[in-house]
């Protein structure tokens, strides 16, 4: 049952194919099944020589890379056990995960990561040894050593230690959004449960002829088990280590498969509307919304599974050969298997690509659910839900509409903490997810987070992340944190687009001096609460907002007012800015 036997099975069927690329002295560059499989297995063999046995845990603090992928799957096939780290934590954050989870070993990224990993091996006795993926790091510590010298003399053959369906693969702390991070155990039967599923459920035609990119975090659930998918089907998968070269890499790498978090396109469906806005040429903007027209009937058909009539498909070539081939060159001019979670999306923007073919497939799932419990089907999903159940997965709603789950994708628990346990498991063995929900025909529709639920002093109930999800659907708005707990109405803490609302400022009339300044003119004011009172037409009056601040600067991971994830850390935001959101009150 270890799920790393696949290594051996696809390098015995697959040889020579490309099984995964990265970029290396500014180079993108492959390596075949054969040299995965022997990299691996001289990397388990490494760990063995190092003193890691099995059910030891072996973290990877570190950046997407080949070497992130390969020590992962390394410590599974000798029965040891993953615990993945956010590159982005702090000492603090990684001393925690290290020293609860007993980790005995580090595999470290870059040199402030090492730095804080030799100072965290003073402060906890499980740590025993730090391996560098970089030879460019600087060893300053005893029991480090770099990633190429322990592998370069290691032996090449391996037996992968056998594992039970319940026995632990890997352990990921999760992001913390309140209270202390929980240690997930994720088991060798969840994520093989979970691939099995996807594979089901989605039917892949010629899946091993592939490629995926992996742009989000290894350490999160949603791109380790979809890139891990991706590896047990014989896709070839891409390691992207700096995301803010994004735009960039799709262009060179042209995957046809990438997941990304609803920020990304967001991010692509408003440059568009800001570039169609400013466009001055009435021409092109006729053949856009022409373009427009026929894709979105021809999307409709599609969805509904129903036959696309000869004409049609006659006018979304000419529209796609004319409008959408552009923007989906941006994309690298391939992709065509996007799945999409962590957060709420709006239907307009899934609509919208659709529309131009890039099709998004909404999911939801849970870190400890092994990610996907619900997803989009292929045809016949109906936009605004997180679509349907896949695999084993049991839903049914309990107490305060929360969705309860059931099925082989679910944790075995979390790490030594038993009361939590208890607190997130029924005595039925349901577990409680925290969000809250709809379930009717067969559909799960999210409606909150429990725990994010706010009620105003008037008793109106305020669901906050559908507020600002329709907020940042505006080019203008970066970031938004929605305020009504206890307050007799709605207020909200916006950090602008920078690099958006810069460019504005002249037609304005507004100089800029520091952003701390210029926020502070009525003219910037105004345009924000133009785009508001917009974007929040359809909601109702007490779910509007009243009155907001415009803050200079964004919410950083590195000062904990968000997660590694991208997520509002809501109380350590509100007590940072307390006194501005004191004075919406006044």
């Amino acid at each position: 049952m270890n799920i790393s036997n696949f290594i051996e099975i696809n390098a015995e069927k697959f040889v020579t194919k490309p099984a995964i690329g990265f970029k290396k002295y500014d180079e993108w560059k492959d390596i075949s099944w054969q040299m995965f499989r022997r990299t691996i297995y001289k990397t388990a063999n490494a760990l063995k020589k190092l003193g890691i046995k099995e059910n030891d845990r072996v973290a990877i603090y570190a950046d997407n890379s080949a070497e992130w992928i390969i020590m992962d799957l390394a410590t599974m096939a000798i029965g040891a056990i993953t615990v993945p780290i956010y590159a982005t934590n702090n000492k603090e954050q990684t001393l925690y995960c290290i020293k609860d989870s007993e980790a005995k070993a580090v595999m470290v990224g870059n040199q402030e990561q090492y730095d804080a990993c030799a100072e965290i091996m003073q402060e906890c006795e499980t740590l025993e040894h730090i391996i560098a993926a970089k030879k460019s790091t600087v060893l300053r510590a005893k029991n480090s050593c770099h990633f190429e010298t322990i592998i370069v003399k290691s032996p090449e053959d391996l037996e992968i230690v056998p594992k039970e369906e319940d026995d632990i693969a890997t352990i990921i702390y999760t992001s913390g959004t309140s209270g202390t991070p929980k240690g997930v155990m994720i088991t060798h039967g969840n994520f093989a449960n979970a691939f099995e599923a996807h594979f089901e459920f989605f039917k892949f035609k010629n899946f091993t002829e592939e490629t995926s990119l992996a742009f989000l975090p290894l350490s999160h659930i949603f791109e380790r088990s979809w890139t891990l998918l991706c590896l047990y089907g014989g896709a070839k998968v891409v390691f992207l280590e700096n995301t803010k070269l994004i735009a960039h890499t799709l262009e060179k790498v042209k995957p046809t498969m990438m997941c990304a978090v609803p920020r990304f396109y967001q991010k692509i469906y408003c440059a568009i509307q800001e570039n169609l806005e400013k466009s001055n040429n009435t021409t092109k903007k006729r053949l856009f919304y022409w373009a427009l027209k026929q894709g979105e009937i021809y999307a409709e058909l599609k969805r509904q599974g129903k036959s696309i009539p000869l004409g049609l498909r006659f006018r979304n070539g000419i529209a796609n050969a004319l409008v959408f081939k552009k923007i989906k060159k941006k994309l690298g001019g391939n992709l065509w298997f996007m799945p999409c979670g962590g957060a709420s999306i709006s239907p307009e923007i899934i609509k919208f690509f659709d529309t131009i073919g890039v099709h998004i497939t909404v999911g939801y799932g849970l870190t400890e659910t092994t990610a996907t419990l619900t997803c989009f089907p292929n045809t016949h999903y109906e936009y605004g839900t997180a679509g349907v159940p896949i695999g084993s997965t049991q839903i049914k709603i309990g107490e305060n509409n929360e969705i309860l789950v059931k099925g082989k994708s679910v944790m075995k628990g979390y790490y030594k903490m038993p009361e939590e346990n208890e607190k997130v498991f029924t005595r039925d063995g349901w577990f409680k997810t925290g969000d809250a929900g709809i379930f009717k025909n067969n559909t799960l529709t999210i409606t909150d987070r429990i725990k994010d639920l706010m009620k105003t002093s008037n008793g109106k109930y305020i669901i906050p992340q559908s507020i600002e999800n329709l907020l940042t659907n505006s080019n203008l708005i970066q970031q938004v944190m929605v305020v009504a707990e206890g307050k007799p109405y709605v207020t909200a803490l916006i950090v602008p687009n920078f690099e958006v609302l810069e460019k504005k400022l002249n037609a304005l009339g507004v100089k800029l001096t520091s952003w701390k300044e210029t926020l502070k003119n009525e003219k910037i004011y105004q345009l924000y609460q133009d785009v508001i009172t917009e974007l929040l037409n359809p909601l109702s009056g007490y779910e509007k907002i009243k009155k907001f601040v415009l803050l200079p600067k964004d919410f950083e991971i590195h000062l904990g007012e968000i997660t590694p994830t991208l997520k509002i850390r809501r109380q350590v935001v509100m007590s940072k800015y307390a006194n501005e959101i004191e004075s919406l009150y006044f």
